[in-house]
């Protein structure tokens, strides 16, 4: 449900008459108890006394990072909306994977939807959009298709690459919560030990430019293939092309960047931008430039390309059937911000908006920790009593 308010309505409808407020008093009792049990796992791995809760180790897996964006609230303030703030949500999607490997490179051009020039816009569109993106702060598109696309929910973004040979997902479980990315790390590394990823054959970290994606990668996640969201790129170079060069030779020269990093060869695109940013100038720094200044977005581009190259050697991840995008963790951002984001949805900080999140992770991690939960709550009807 989208409110607590609505979750009464549904509720009522079945014959069990409930406030909202009810209905929020519970939510934040379980959230809270979910809470405590994740801290408590992510303790005992730290402790090294966490065991794989599966019998078999899985053989593909991938771990993405990514974050959102929710309104919070002083709590303990009254009525109403005190000392509001936007705070970053981090979300983990940790996935098992079918095995599509291959022994040749089983798309070695880009795929149509790569080179379509309307979708190519949207999908730039829609990244600019999310809150929180990098290419957000690249300054947005504007008119009223961006403002649709601001409004569109990740969920609701269509996955651009996924074609048969892709790796397709098995099981999906989460992790959510409002503290650092310090904190998250060892939240997200229990969450992959208790379900034995780090015994997988192969294994894939992906995440978009975010310098936290990346220390949390080399800090808990070391052995696990480092990949930079390919769409994050993709948007990355057709706004720089569309920066660098007239109208008639924006789009070949999108359309040679990407093929030169869809197979690997992102050297090569970050010694033409460099070359276009000579040209152009740099940005100076004691000036403020506007975001669609072309010498502000050719720099922005090519700092991205110089700090993910080593992420980006996409030929052997779709060789070894590793995931290229983060459109898993993408779609789950978006199924959170269904339920936690709104215009008049503020909450308590930090107590109510975690509680919130947990039981949502719980939700949509499919491995039916939900149900065991409620089955083993105490004064649950499915649990005997004792005399």
């Amino acid at each position: 449900m989208h409110s607590f308010a609505d979750a009464a309505f549904a509720l009522s409808l079945s014959g069990l008459p409930i406030s909202a407020r009810h209905v929020q008093q519970l939510t934040q009792e379980v959230g809270s108890d979910l809470a405590q049990a994740r801290d408590a796992q992510a303790q005992k791995r730290r402790r090294r006394q966490l065991a794989p809760r599966v019998e078999v180790p899985p053989e593909v897996v991938a771990v993405e990072v990514d974050g959102g964006r929710l309104r919070t609230r002083a709590p303990d303030h009254g009525q109403g909306v005190h000392q509001a703030e936007t705070k970053e949500d981090k979300i983990a999607c940790l996935v098992t994977l079918t095995d599509a490997a291959h022994a040749e490179d089983p798309q070695p051009e880009p795929p149509p939807s790569f080179v379509q020039p309307r979708r190519v816009q949207r999908l730039v569109q829609q990244m600019a959009g999310q809150a929180g993106d990098p290419l957000a702060a690249a300054g947005a598109p504007e008119g009223p298709e961006a403002a649709e696309a601001a409004a569109t929910p990740a969920a609701a973004t269509p996955d651009p690459v996924a074609e048969p040979w892709a790796p397709q997902r098995l099981v999906r479980t989460c992790v959510a919560s409002m503290v650092n990315s310090r904190a998250f790390g060892p939240l997200a590394a229990a969450e992959a030990q208790s379900r034995d990823f780090y015994a997988a054959r192969r294994r894939a970290f992906v995440g978009d430019g975010c310098a936290y994606n990346w220390s949390i990668q080399r800090g808990y996640f070391a052995d696990f293939v480092p990949i930079v969201d390919l769409l994050h790129v993709v948007c990355y170079l057709f706004r720089a092309a569309q920066a660098v060069e007239t109208e008639a030779e924006r789009w070949p020269l999108y359309l040679r960047w990407l093929r030169s990093c869809w197979q690997g060869q992102a050297a090569e695109v970050v010694d033409q931008m460099e070359r276009y940013q000579e040209r152009l100038g740099r940005p100076p720094p004691e000036e403020d430039l506007a975001a669609t200044d072309p010498r502000v977005v050719l720099a922005e581009a090519l700092t991205y390309l110089l700090h993910n190259a080593e992420r980006m050697d996409y030929p052997r991840y779709r060789r070894e059937g590793l995931p290229t995008t983060s459109s898993l963790v993408e779609s789950l951002v978006g199924e959170f911000n269904a339920r936690v984001k709104g215009k008049q949805k503020f909450w308590n900080r930090p107590g109510g908006a975690e509680a919130v999140l947990q039981v949502r992770a719980a939700l949509l991690s499919e491995d039916g920790r939900l149900e065991r939960y409620f089955a083993q709550r105490p004064g649950s009807p499915y649990r005997r009593r004792a005399a």
